[in-house]
């Protein structure tokens, strides 16, 4: 009897600083959750040396090595993991996934330097030699995008198809400052998150609290990063005409943060193109819509032969 009350007793002290951990530290619970996720997926988590940094990066690929290169590319504020629920599905379809953290996100150092998107397409094409992938499917999210829109325009002979997610890049009438990414405030995050996505969840104010700490602490990454973007000197409106790689083109039809119509300029752009439009999702379609949206980049990635030529528009359900 005195052996069970000491269990129940154990187990109870074990509940109450388990919620007393997620109370505090939400966000590292969940990123723990998340990165248990990946390696029970045989996800690796791993580093190289690139350009003069040690790079946090994940990989999966087929059992036994090979598949066709794929490297994906965060966005701003992001890192590796918001992939998550891409990296494992594209593996299994024989894909050789890479997913970087940009310098200054992630598990990447944070140097002081302008990350701009010139640096960080560096960032980008250095990681590939550090991997020795030489030329691969190359897919960017939001800023992510236009880091890899950049990197098939100024190095062709790296990418073979491009792929990008609600990308910027392109000059559009923002409704919203770059304070917009760093939130002071628990309403700041809501209102961020009430842009990136048309179903946002309901967050307690420890949870808020939380994120506005670790917004908080990389701010100054993201302000120089927005700066960067703001000054118009990398943008590719009068450039991607330029683009020659068969190019997938993914949007989340309620998109607030960048609009549809930015999408659209790119397909009208690039003839090559095919537009995805992904109903019922915002901002984070990869994340909030990812069985779609692996969908239409296999589907995109296994076309034989290459979409050259007459993009097309088709709308994907959710």
């Amino acid at each position: 009897m005195k052996l069970a009350l000491r269990v129940v007793a154990v187990l109870l002290l074990l509940m109450i600083s388990a919620g007393l951990i997620f109370y505090r530290y939400p966000l590292w619970v969940a990123d723990q959750h998340t990165r248990f996720h990946l390696w029970r997926e045989s996800v690796k988590s791993e580093y190289v040396e690139a350009g003069g940094y040690r790079l946090h990066y994940f990989e999966a690929g087929p059992v036994g090595g090979g598949g066709t290169p794929l490297v994906l590319v965060h966005g701003l504020g992001a890192r590796g993991e918001d992939w998550g629920a891409m990296i494992p599905a594209l593996a299994a379809q024989g894909f050789h996934v890479y997913v970087p953290d940009l310098l200054g996100f992630g598990r990447s150092p944070k140097p002081d330097v302008s990350y701009s998107i010139s640096l960080q397409e560096q960032t980008v094409a250095q990681f590939m030699q550090a991997v020795h992938v030489a030329r691969a499917d190359v897919g960017g999210w939001s800023m992510g995008g236009w880091v890899v829109m950049k990197l098939a325009l100024d190095h062709p002979e790296m990418v073979d198809r491009l792929m990008v997610y609600d990308s910027a890049g392109l000059y559009f009438p923002a409704t919203f400052g770059p304070e917009l990414f760093t939130p002071s405030d628990p309403a700041g995050v809501r209102k961020l998150i009430a842009i990136l996505t048309p179903k946002p969840r309901v967050i307690p104010d420890f949870a808020a609290e939380a994120m506005v700490r670790k917004l908080q602490a990389n701010a100054w990454v993201v302000n120089r990063s927005t700066a960067s973007m703001i000054n118009g000197r990398d943008l590719l409106d009068f450039r991607l005409h330029n683009i020659s790689q068969p190019m997938l083109i993914v949007w989340g039809a309620q998109d607030e943060l960048i609009p549809l119509a930015s999408g659209e300029a790119i397909h009208k752009s690039v003839p090559q193109s095919v537009l995805d439009i992904v109903e019922g999702c915002g901002h984070l379609a990869p994340a909030e819509c990812a069985k779609p949206v692996v969908e239409g980049t296999v589907e995109f990635l296994r076309a034989q032969p290459p979409m050259r030529g007459g993009g097309r528009t088709f709308a994907a359900g959710y």
